[in-house]
């Protein structure tokens, strides 16, 4: 982590605060994607919480200024009837970074241990199952060379609620209110019951669970940023401010009329 990567305040944060701090650490993360990048690492960062607790929203501040190329991000649908006969990790597996990339997980192979097994959607067995394998999975990933970085996201179940009926109201969010989701205002505790198995199983030292404080959604993303620059040591690769040279003279070559183009219409102007 970089000396400017430091955080330099404590306390309430406003929203100007916000804004400030956040476009500081993405420059951060800028640099440190260019770490990854020189350094060949293989980085994957696992986002995982109760619906509407804001993996998405700090994903999205993540990835704002990266390069898609470097980094990515995989949000997988219900398995198709193929990946239900495979072995449950290897559809995962198939999105696993190489050399130098970096991989965030909105949702991942923890389905199993959270909606698949609260809704129904697996066997007992098939949940035990999980629980034994996943430590063993994850360990795997360590050992060759995967630096596992996850994030659960925590919120009390009164500003789940406010969220769920704040995206009935936003058109713009709506879409986010599967038959998942609220069936999910259902099974408040069963979500909990199933939460504290999960970590009492694969909250291992190799690849521990941080939980993210996530009941304010701004200083959640400051805060699951602030973290994520510290874990990963990087330096700052960005290259001096490059001269551009001068424009090299026109050789006036005919250009077709515009008006044999296809504009698209103008109505803001």
């Amino acid at each position: 982590m970089s000396k400017s990567s430091k955080q330099k305040k404590s306390g309430p944060v406003n929203h100007r605060t916000y804004r400030a701090e956040l476009f500081r650490m993405q420059v951060e993360l800028v640099k440190l994607q260019a770490w990854i990048k020189h350094k060949g690492l293989k980085v994957v960062i696992v986002f995982e919480g109760r619906d509407a607790a804001g993996k998405g929203g700090v994903i999205q501040r993540i990835t704002e200024y990266l390069n898609p190329r470097i980094c990515r991000v995989v949000a997988l649908p219900a398995p198709n009837p193929r990946e239900s006969t495979q072995w449950y990790f290897q559809r995962y597996v198939y999105h696993l970074p190489a050399a130098g990339e970096m991989v965030l997980m909105d949702r991942s192979w923890y389905n199993r241990a959270g909606v698949e097994h609260v809704m129904g959607f697996c066997s007992e067995a098939q949940y035990r199952s999980f629980l034994r394998e996943c430590p063993i999975f994850e360990r795997m990933l360590v050992r060759s060379g995967i630096i596992l970085i996850k994030y659960w996201f925590s919120i009390s179940e009164a500003e789940q609620e406010r969220r769920f009926r704040s995206r009935v109201r936003n058109p713009h969010k709506r879409w986010k209110l599967s038959p998942i989701d609220l069936e999910a205002r259902q099974r408040w505790d069963d979500y909990s019951r199933a939460k504290d198995e999960m970590f009492a199983h694969c909250d291992i030292e190799e690849a521990p669970w941080h939980v993210v404080n996530a009941e304010r959604k701004e200083t959640a993303r400051l805060n699951c940023i602030h973290h994520l620059l510290g874990l990963i040591p990087y330096r700052d690769l960005t290259p001096e401010t490059p001269a551009l040279p001068p424009r090299g003279e026109s050789d006036h070559h005919p250009r077709p009329p515009v008006s044999g183009q296809r504009f698209i219409p103008e109505p803001y102007r």
